[in-house]
């Protein structure tokens, strides 16, 4: 069994951060992509930022230069500073992970609430 654990997220004005952390646990083998999503309501889970295990990175056009995600190897932890926040970053954001050949194993966090105040 594969665990996600999410950390992070809260309330906070508009222009301030937060950083999230999400700590994978159990049998892990060979994990591929870490990242992010996040999913407002009544909207589409749309993917914020992932991280390849060989460092690359992608971001969505809305975060690009506000957010940056981060990996830790070693811990099997992924990790979002979001500056700058809008209250349109207001959403539940979810960790993902991609591990094995072809991306043949998927897990998903319980998600963490993000509030931004205008």
């Amino acid at each position: 069994q594969v665990q996600l654990v999410e950390s992070g997220g809260g309330l906070v004005q508009a222009g301030g951060s937060l950083r999230l952390s999400c700590a994978a646990s159990g049998r892990l083998f060979r994990i591929n992509t870490m990242g992010w999503y996040r999913q407002a309501p009544g909207k589409q889970r749309e993917l914020v930022a992932a991280a390849t295990s060989g460092g690359r990175t992608n971001y969505a056009d809305s975060v690009k230069g506000r957010f940056t995600i981060s990996r830790d190897n070693a811990k099997n932890t992924v990790y979002l500073q979001m500056n700058s926040l809008k209250p349109e970053d207001t959403a539940v954001y979810y960790c993902n992970l991609l591990a094995g050949d072809y991306d043949r194993y998927n897990y998903w966090g319980q998600g963490t609430q993000v509030t931004v105040s205008s």
